[in-house]
């Protein structure tokens, strides 16, 4: 099946636009965590899975209204970051990367299990269907349309919080140098288990905006998770900017080779792309050389 610019060609291109918003987002707080505490933290998708799961048992077992349920997702998950830094990551702050990557995979598989045996296997949903957007002949969900405005604006929120707010420049300034900081007087504790809670409350975030797309079940942060670590490697690990870059790169790649041949050739093409990118360009596209 042969691809023509036409107005498939073309909502396809706005598509990729709109479903890079929800990548961009869910790279954001993993982006945020490596670039100050420099660990990444490969359950990050399994945290929005739970953020899913909480948001679901919030709203359709007890019946909160879905904004409170998704404020309660949020917290949870932000919760969870803290414990996830305190517990498992503040330990082996200066370990091997590998014993961090070892124990991060260990709480995913420790995450999923524990969804599995509260949930079960089932798909689950929250049941509320936003329906789609019309422009011309082209249609556009609902939910990737809410999903990249709130992208986008908590990018520039989280923007304008680490760079006009005291907590948020103590945040910057302990990711250019952790073992300084103390020495100026900064908790640096405190400072990780801020920015933890605040990678922990993005995951919620994204959670939120996910349960008005897609089925819940303990499996989907293996959908999104070589996702999710594709576009911040991509984009250069710790660089944000770099992540929504990336971001809309994947998702072009996705939705036009969806379009064009069949979804998982979409997939296909992206992660051929990203393999070629890290011979070519391994910093990321927005890394720096080291």
């Amino acid at each position: 099946m042969t691809c023509s610019l036409d107005i498939f060609f073309l909502e396809a291109v706005l598509n990729g636009i709109l479903l890079a918003g929800l990548l961009a987002l869910l790279s954001l707080g993993l982006n945020l965590v490596f670039g100050v505490v420099d660990v990444v933290w490969i359950c990050y998708a399994e945290l929005v899975m739970i953020g899913m799961y909480a948001i679901f048992f919030a709203y359709s077992t007890l019946d909160l209204p879905l904004p409170l349920a998704m404020l309660i997702g949020i917290t949870f998950t932000a919760l969870l970051g803290v414990a996830l830094h305190m517990i498992v990551i503040r330990p082996l702050l200066d370990a091997a990367p590998i014993n961090q990557l070892l124990a991060t995979g260990g709480v995913l598989f420790l995450l999923q299990a524990a969804a599995t045996l509260a949930f079960g296997i089932e798909f689950r949903n929250i049941g509320v269907h936003l329906g789609s957007a019309s422009l011309g002949d082209m249609f556009f969900s609902w939910g990737r349309i809410i999903t990249f405005s709130v992208a986008l604006a908590t990018m520039l929120g989280l923007r304008y919080f680490l760079r006009h707010s005291y907590l948020g420049l103590a945040i910057l300034a302990l990711s250019q140098d952790r073992h300084v900081m103390p020495l100026m007087g900064a908790d640096s504790r405190r400072l990780y288990a801020a920015t933890s809670a605040l990678g922990g409350g993005l995951a919620g975030l994204g959670a939120a905006l996910m349960v008005l797309q897609f089925d819940i079940y303990p499996q989907i942060g293996l959908q999104f998770g070589p996702l999710i670590f594709m576009v911040c490697v991509l984009g250069g690990l710790g660089n944000m900017l770099g992540g929504f870059v990336a971001a809309l790169v994947i998702a072009q790649f996705i939705t036009i080779g969806s379009s064009c041949f069949a979804t998982e050739w979409g997939y296909a093409i992206a992660f051929l792309f990203f393999i070629l990118m890290m011979f070519i360009r391994p910093q990321g596209l927005l890394g720096a050389r080291s």
